[in-house]
């Protein structure tokens, strides 16, 4: 039977106790971690956001029905315990913050219990996800997921203070506004008083910070709530937080700098990890060549090597084929990996199809010095012995070759890098490693839209001694954009803002906007533009995916409170749900079966 507090006041969390508090009397409130009744001795661990202590109920130091109460606790049970902290009569548990202690209960009171729960509230838990996510109010139990949420409200409280203090004000935008179809698909909600007019739910403040710049604030960071409707993967969700920021009167070194000291602070202040400072910076066109990838993963190396030029005479027909199209041809030398089996090899083959790859070419370099490969014959000895220094092929090495088109080449090497890192185990989650990443093109082809397309957004600002190509050859225009890397993740990115309307018409005809389509789209910010703009340009980190390798977690489910699965469903509350006819017309909404 649950009783009542009745004037109980808790005194401290669990594990704030140490034998430093020996001989005082605590008042404690938490749940049932564990119940050990040895028989006139029964343990109880309790348990609260703190971690865990150890309450000891025994006869001739509790009485009988103290005794014949804790007998009945089970495990969530919530309780709130008055005792006695002790030293630890028998062996000191090296394990718990509170191991060297124990509390010796006067009163016990049962606040609440609890049915057996579907599974263990314990650490780095075995239980399927999808049950776990179901019961998400009792998988947010677990020690290790607590942790991880009060890591990320320590990283929100510590950047609010960092940027109120470098003089940013933080205000709120709408999430509540107008569709802009231009990047990831909207979601999009019903008017009822518009009928047949739909607000959407912002991707970004983009337009909002913009504005707020044109406002003199100067200095804007909100951490903000945004959408996408788009498909997930581990790193995405439909509805994610960023902490964003937007500066005036600035370039690019500005805003770089002040991000550097805020993820100096962070790390030092919540892991007590220095980021030594200036982060490295590298050009887009540099990671590309040497990673394959625009958040390349700098903590080992396996380079792309690009070997065009020593292969170009050759006959094999695949690097021959790949260098008349304009192409390249490009290996990594995984090193000591020369004996990996065939079948291994194969399965490296396959993966490298998914990124586009047609296959990869390889030479294993055994031990003795002999050579295996797949295209052996079409190349002469010296061609081949070339090949191999270039790659600074050694013996025991394992060297893996793509050609095709430059996209693919990169798109398929970066991962194999990627891969071949894993299976060697050469990630180490406490080795950060940061990265700027600057000089993105500003425009990519979309073979889809038979367009250009903004590679970051339409008000990224072009560098200057780029614009003069920006009607004969769009894609040689480099942006005055940078993302910030961490060990293969881009956490943050941002740009320099156009603030001229002229590059900004400009860069909507290239994008393939009539002047009437820009105006219906952007009209509110081209017209706020007429009056004054200053420079301008801002960054926004991705806070779910900072937390989560901060964390050394996998997911950035495992960083949410109340996170969506793949299919953008909720398996706790069973959002997105079915609603009532009457609401539906209330909004002048029909909704059609589409048949299978």
């Amino acid at each position: 039977m649950a009783e009542s507090m009745q004037g109980l006041k808790r005194t401290h969390r669990c594990a704030e106790l140490s034998g430093a508090n020996a001989g005082e009397t605590v008042t404690i409130m938490g749940w049932v971690q564990k119940n050990r009744n040895k028989g006139g001795l029964i343990f109880v661990d309790v348990r609260d956001r703190s971690g865990i202590i150890q309450v000891v109920f025994e006869e001739g130091r509790s009485d009988a029905e103290l005794i014949e109460k804790a007998a009945k606790l089970r495990a969530e049970f919530v309780v709130a315990v008055v005792g006695r902290v002790e030293k630890r009569s028998g062996a000191v548990n090296e394990n718990l913050a509170t191991g060297e202690i124990e509390v010796i209960p006067e009163t016990l009171r049962i606040l609440a219990e609890s049915e057996t729960p579907p599974f263990p509230i314990e650490e780095n838990s075995r239980t399927k996800e999808e049950v776990r996510l179901k019961y998400r109010y009792l998988d947010l139990r677990r020690p290790d997921l607590q942790r991880n949420l009060m890591m990320r409200s320590q990283v929100a409280t510590l950047t609010r203070q960092f940027l109120a203090e470098e003089g940013f004000f933080e205000i709120e935008t709408p999430v509540l506004i107008g569709s802009t179809p231009e990047g990831a698909r909207d979601y999009l909600v019903p008017s009822r008083i518009h009928q047949g007019h739909f607000y959407a739910l912002p991707q970004s403040p983009q337009l909002f910070k913009q504005l707020l710049m044109c406002s003199g604030y100067d200095r804007y960071f909100q951490i903000a709530k945004c959408f996408r409707d788009e498909d997930l993967r581990a790193d995405r969700q439909p509805e994610f937080t960023q902490i964003d920021m937007e500066l005036s009167f600035v370039d690019v070194d500005d805003v770089i700098d002040v991000n550097e000291r805020l993820l100096a602070k962070l790390f030092r202040e919540v892991l007590g990890v220095e980021v030594l400072l200036p982060i490295p910076r590298m050009t887009w066109q540099e990671a590309m060549d040497r990673y394959g990838s625009d958040k390349p993963d700098i903590r080992f190396g396996m380079e792309l090597c690009d070997v065009t030029e020593v292969v170009k005479g050759c006959e094999f027909a695949v690097f021959k084929g790949a260098i008349e199209n304009g192409g390249s041809v490009r290996g990594i030398n995984a090193k000591g990996q020369g004996s990996m089996p065939r079948k291994k090899i194969d399965k490296l083959v396959s993966f490298v199809k998914d990124y586009g790859a047609k296959g990869l070419a390889y030479i294993a370099i055994q031990e003795d010095g002999t050579v295996k490969s797949s295209f052996a014959k079409f190349m002469t000895e010296e061609e081949m012995a070339q090949l191999v220094r270039a790659m600074d092929g050694e013996n025991g090495d394992l060297l893996l070759f793509a050609a095709d088109k430059n996209k693919v080449v990169w798109d398929a090497l970066g991962a194999l890098r990627l891969e071949l890192a894993r299976s060697m185990e050469l990630l180490d989650k406490s080795d950060y490693k940061f990265l700027w990443v600057t000089e993105f093109p500003l425009l990519e082809w979309s073979e889809e839209q038979n367009r250009y397309t903004a590679m970051h957004h339409p008000f990224t600002m072009p560098m200057e001694e780029d614009l003069e190509y920006i009607d004969s050859e769009p894609g040689r225009v480099r942006a005055k954009a940078y993302d910030i890397v961490l060990n293969g993740n881009e956490i943050g990115g941002g740009s320099v803002r156009i603030f001229n309307p002229e590059i900004q018409n400009k860069m909507f005809e290239v994008l393939g906007f009539t002047p009437e389509q820009a105006q219906e789209q952007f009209g509110f910010l081209l017209t706020a533009f007429r009056y004054g703009v200053p420079p301008h340009a801002g960054l926004a980190y991705g806070l779910d995916r900072l937390v989560m390798l901060m964390a050394k977690e996998d997911s950035i489910r495992d960083v949410i409170a109340f996170p969506k699965v793949k299919d953008a469903s909720d398996l706790m509350t069973e959002a997105p749900t079915a609603v009532a006819k009457e609401q539906l017309e209330e909004l002048g909404l029909l909704v059609v079966k589409q048949e299978e």
